[in-house]
């Protein structure tokens, strides 16, 4: 058998090339700026009371990428004067992509750590992996899935759905996506509420805070911390929803962090990625989501200047109410705004028009003069987790984890789901940004934040207090 009539490279029939797809946009500035000490890739880990068996999962999961054709792609050779970089589409996998490592100490870290550091490369289809590490923190009878992706390729929310697939096909059980929770607003819902936005927003040109160095690690690459805590509470009613809770709590976070660490009151942007597909077997697979970018000006996360009060800290409940709500605004606005998923900029940047490997250096050169206008954070809210990802005898999952590339200028992300009720927080950093100390503090300062947007009671109007 020729290599030309292996299955996996067949388009119609015996003897021709496999189809291929063009890289979108995304997938081609992912391309552009692969970095080997800070690989992109997104770890998912999925937490389960039992442990599936070993066959039965790798069927499951081989069927499930049969039934979402697009994950099952490697990126097509090419020469160097090509135009486009371009993905096959190929009918199987070109590699094992489940495995059951051999339980050893410190199981759960080295499996994190794969996950931040070793990219499953674009070479061989489909540029994932799936680890099943057996859980010694809670006795050796529960699993831990770990999903690592190359984030040049697909995002987490695809892969989740194709995991969805695989878990309905090992368990026998609908694993449908749960309906979205319906929003309540209150009187203030929409851009006409009564709180104005500050005079002082940043302006889009202008260079937005980065994130105060820590004591970084010698070593390159990403370090990572994940968290479970409860749920925010916000009031029925309330004009804000739980991803403005953790918006205003990340922007506190960081404003409290650069205070301690000397810098000087800055603005805000923090990337903000919106997902509009559907999240059932029509949820097209691939790098689907755009990015807006969420502004806050310096003065917002500070006091007012005649209160004789100090530091983000010592906002007041009424101060903390009145910056969601102006956050719900924002984010509600730039929810609704039709653009392309990375702006127009980009789009024109990878019009097929010049070689890649000229547009390459272009993108490259073009994203290291824009460092200083990178936003300051990334937080990626996946919201309540829609399936019930149950796998049968091996239970269904009682935590799932993500986490995005944290590659510098940026050096920071903040992930957030919520399975069965808790909210599962993932820091990922850049250790030439910060250590694990310092992500443990960020933790913890993300933490108070958090409790602090909760059960606000503001000072109603006119009350004269």
């Amino acid at each position: 058998m020729t290599a030309l009539e292996h299955p996996a490279r067949r388009a119609d029939g015996p003897g021709r090339p496999p189809r291929r797809v063009p890289f979108p946009v995304v997938d081609e500035v992912a391309r552009h700026c692969l970095q080997e000490e800070e690989p992109e890739t997104v770890h998912i880990e999925v937490h389960l009371p039992g442990t599936p068996d070993a066959e039965r999962l790798k069927a499951a999961f081989g069927e499930a990428l049969r039934r979402h054709p697009r994950i099952l792609v490697r990126e097509a050779r090419g020469a160097w004067y090509r135009r486009r970089y371009e993905w096959e589409l190929t009918e199987g996998p070109d590699v094992e992509v489940v495995t059951f490592p051999a339980p050893v100490p410190d199981a759960l870290k080295r499996a994190r750590e794969r996950a931040l550091c070793d990219a499953p490369p674009l070479t061989a289809s489909p540029p994932i992996r799936l680890e099943v590490v057996a859980d010694a923190e809670a006795g050796g009878t529960s699993s831990v899935l770990f999903l690592t992706i190359n984030h040049t390729a697909l995002d987490g929310p695809a892969c989740l759905r194709v995991l969805a697939t695989a878990a309905e096909l090992y368990g026998g059980r609908d694993n449908a996506p749960a309906a979205p929770p319906t929003r309540a607003y209150g009187s203030g819902d929409g851009a006409g509420g009564t709180d104005e936005a500050p005079s002082g927003l940043p302006s889009p040109w202008a260079a937005p805070a980065r994130v105060a160095h820590g004591t970084p690690d010698p070593s390159p690459g990403n370090g990572m911390l994940v968290a479970e805590l409860p749920v925010p509470r916000r009031p029925k009613g309330a004009p804000y929803t739980v991803n403005d809770q953790l918006m205003v709590a990340t922007a506190l976070m960081i404003a409290h962090w650069n205070r301690e660490h000397g810098s000087r009151p800055r603005p805000l942007r923090i990337t903000m990625p919106v997902d509009d597909r559907p999240r059932d077997m029509t949820m097209p697979i691939g790098n689907g989501t755009r990015l807006v970018e969420v502004p806050f000006g310096a003065g917002e996360l500070e006091p007012d200047a005649g209160t004789g009060r100090s530091g983000p800290g010592d906002l007041t409940p009424d101060e903390i109410h009145a910056l969601l709500r102006r956050t719900s605004d924002r984010t509600r606005a730039l929810k609704a705004l039709s653009r392309p998923q990375l702006g127009h900029g980009a789009t024109l940047l990878t019009a097929p028009v010049l070689p890649v490997t000229l547009r390459a250096a272009v993108t490259r050169g073009l994203r290291r003069a824009a460092g200083p206008w990178t936003s300051t954070t990334l937080l990626s809210n996946i919201g309540r987790v829609p399936y019930a990802l149950d796998f049968g005898d091996a239970g269904a999952a009682t935590a799932v984890w993500f986490s995005a590339p944290a590659r510098m200028p940026r050096g920071l992300t903040v992930t957030t789901a919520s399975t069965a009720g808790r909210l599962h927080l993932a820091l990922r950093w850049s250790r030439t940004l910060l250590s694990h100390g310092d992500g443990s503090h960020l933790r913890d300062l993300f933490e108070h934040y958090l409790h602090a947007t909760q059960n606000l009671h503001p000072t109603p109007e006119g009350s004269g207090s």
